[in-house]
């Protein structure tokens, strides 16, 4: 019997406070896999955590402090260039 399986299967934290997710779609026959693939997305500091999986919230909710994310957002505005 083939059966699919979608599970979270690696949660990263970068040092700026982004966090990699890797979700792993397995197909497995009779209990055992036999093709797999992976998608990855980021979650970046202050981002929307309500839609992703409850331990990746709960990674977001201890690591995304509002000093986390104001530092982040600096890091990330555009740079202005001087004369």
């Amino acid at each position: 019997m083939l059966t699919e399986q979608s599970v979270i299967d690696q949660i990263t934290v970068l040092e700026d406070g982004q966090i990699q997710v890797r979700r792993a779609n397995k197909v497995l026959r009779d209990g055992v896999v036999i093709a797999k693939e992976y998608h990855r997305h980021v979650v970046f500091p202050g981002a929307d955590l309500s839609k992703e999986d409850a331990r990746v919230q709960l990674v977001g909710q201890v690591l995304h402090t509002p000093e986390v994310v104001a530092v982040y957002e600096v890091a990330m505005a555009p740079v202005e260039k001087t004369k």
